[in-house]
């Protein structure tokens, strides 16, 4: 999996290219624990991202937890295979994802 990171200020830009399976999700949590600190605005990019499992998933629920304590984050630029599983798993309903064709803000109470 490749992990990109561009900060600027109190916003993060996550750009994830690859698959994200039990292996590399592991490795995305381990990467953006330290990393979101002090983080406000956090932005998942998912333009490379050619897989995600039931793992992965996990991660990025996990993280809009944490944002949702102290701050928000969204999810861009989702291909049609990764948003079908997001689709078919709920997972749509409870992520903020915000792209050209949708934009879904859903509050998570957890």
């Amino acid at each position: 999996m490749d992990i990109k990171k561009i900060a600027e200020g109190s916003a993060l830009t996550v750009s994830l290219g690859g698959r994200l399976d039990a292996v590399t999700a592991l490795e995305l949590d381990k990467n953006l624990s330290a990393s979101l600190n002090g983080i406000t605005d956090l932005t998942i990019d998912l333009t490379d991202l050619e897989y995600i499992s039931s793992a992965g998933l996990r991660t990025l629920l996990k993280l809009q937890k944490r944002m949702y304590n102290q701050g928000s984050m969204k999810i861009i630029n989702i291909r049609e295979n990764v948003r079908e599983v997001l689709n078919m798993t709920g997972f749509a309903n409870v992520l903020t994802i915000a792209d050209k064709r949708s934009t879904f803000s859903v509050n998570f109470q957890g």
